[in-house]
């Protein structure tokens, strides 16, 4: 029997996204993660298996080798750092923007403005760039909610549609990345399993491109 696979998706929009992706290299989950509450899912191949893990851990599993591939979102790349990866593809999929967004109308306060955001690395990246010192409030969900209550000035999110935000009287005001999944594999398992995943890459590069 050949070694086993080991490829980390999370719940949700990614997994359902990869599914065509992973159909086109011939692999089938016997589970569904929404609805089992398993943590490694069987695949149709005896050697690959899925593991589900939070979207935010995908790249931890693959640098540490707890999977030898990923997918995971480039906004999570770029808040990790991608150390102890490679990223071989743009899977193009759950596409998105990583924006700063405010009030509607309210400008920049005179004082150091206080931002929002689970994205703390990428947000001092970006305002480090501009040469502007700002206070950064870590938050894991509903951002929209801290300018509202009066406690950022702004917010940094991914945005889809935007509807949140103008639901809650917010609009995008900066466009930082845009944002879409991509395929990583561990540096070591590239060296070890190198034709198996050199295949796997072919397929779904192939996949990607009728997309």
């Amino acid at each position: 029997m050949s070694e086993q696979l080991i490829i980390a998706l999370s719940k949700g929009r990614i997994f359902k996204e990869t599914l065509p992706l992973l159909a086109h290299a011939g692999i089938t989950p016997m589970d569904d993660p929404e609805s089992s509450r398993k943590l490694i899912l069987d695949t149709n191949h005896d050697d690959i298996k899925l593991i589900i893990v939070r979207a935010s851990d995908v790249p931890t599993y693959v640098q540490y080798g707890g999977a030898d591939l990923g997918v995971t979102g480039k906004d999570v790349l770029m808040e990790h750092g991608g150390e102890g990866v490679y990223e071989p593809l743009d899977l193009k999929i759950a596409c998105c923007k990583l924006m700063v967004a405010g009030p509607k109308g309210q400008p920049e306060p005179n004082r150091r403005m206080r931002i929002a955001t689970k994205f703390v690395n990428s947000t001092k990246r970006y305002y480090a760039e501009q040469g502007k010192q700002v206070d950064i409030i870590k938050l894991y969900g509903s951002m929209e909610l801290a300018p509202l209550v009066g406690m950022a000035d702004r917010i940094v999110d991914v945005v889809d549609t935007g509807n949140t935000l103008r639901a809650n009287g917010l609009e995008p005001l900066e466009h930082m990345a845009d944002i879409s999944s991509r395929l990583i594999v561990n540096k070591a398992s590239m060296k070890t399993k190198n034709s198996r995943i050199q295949a796997l890459i072919k397929h779904f590069s192939e996949a990607v491109q009728r997309i």
